[in-house]
């Protein structure tokens, strides 16, 4: 049984990689990034992807064969003084909305186009694709972060759409979304300043986390979005 972890390069991607052969994953696991490389153990297999390259996509689906896992784990919230989240509807943008959907929600989505064909059509498969609490609609008290907010929520709707388009085609399949809390990770960094220590994770734990909230899901919850503590997010 083979994985994929795409974003295998990022902080989060990188410790799920490691978390599962660790934890003795049968079969290969493809560590997919941009840059197609990293410095992995055997059992793990480096390979390119570009997530806003739909080419680039289906050929790593086409290398990664059949796979019973999928871990979308790429995403972007700042970069620098040129993108930044707002702060309020005054500092919304058409660049920034366009970039933030692109990385968070469209190649997502076309991840799912060329994986979720390939995965088994019968037994135990997952593919989840890491969101955040803040796409929650209903659980959203603060406002700001629009383009941030909206890519994930507009994920979390795909996420929902692939578990009902999967569930005809397998029963036992499992499509969900992963908050993996606060992270010390680049991307949380610049926001890291009002987080609480005990609130602040590595990436190792959250990335074991995940993975044991992944191992508790069956295919009745598919659909739906879940915390690293195994908490369902409200839509």
């Amino acid at each position: 049984m083979s994985a994929v972890i795409i974003g295998a390069t990022g902080g989060i991607g990188r410790a799920l990689t490691l978390a599962l052969h660790e934890r003795g994953h049968a079969g290969p696991i493809h560590a997919l990034s941009r840059s197609g490389g990293g410095d992995w153990p055997d059992g793990i297999v480096p390979g390119k992807i570009d997530i806003l390259d739909e080419d680039s996509i289906a050929q790593a689906a086409e290398r990664a064969g059949s796979p019973h896992l999928v871990i979308v784990a790429s995403g972007i919230l700042s970069d620098g003084e040129r993108l930044q989240p707002e702060k309020s509807f005054r500092h919304q943008s058409m660049a920034a909305y366009e970039e933030v959907f692109r990385i968070n929600t469209f190649g997502p989505g076309l991840v799912a186009k060329h994986f979720l064909p390939r995965m088994p059509k019968e037994g135990r498969a997952i593919f989840a694709a890491l969101s955040a609490r803040v796409g929650s609609i209903g659980d959203n008290g603060f406002g700001g972060w629009h383009a941030y907010r909206a890519s994930k929520a507009a994920l979390n709707m795909l996420i929902r759409n692939f578990a009902i388009e999967q569930a005809r085609r397998n029963e036992a399949f499992v499509c969900v979304g992963l908050h993996p809390g606060t992270v010390d990770t680049d991307l949380s960094k610049p926001f890291q300043s009002n987080v609480p220590d005990k609130q602040l994770q590595t990436a190792a734990q959250s990335a074991g986390h995940l993975l044991d909230v992944l191992d508790s899901l069956g295919p009745e919850v598919s659909g739906k979005v879940f915390d690293w503590k195994g908490e369902e997010i409200e839509p």
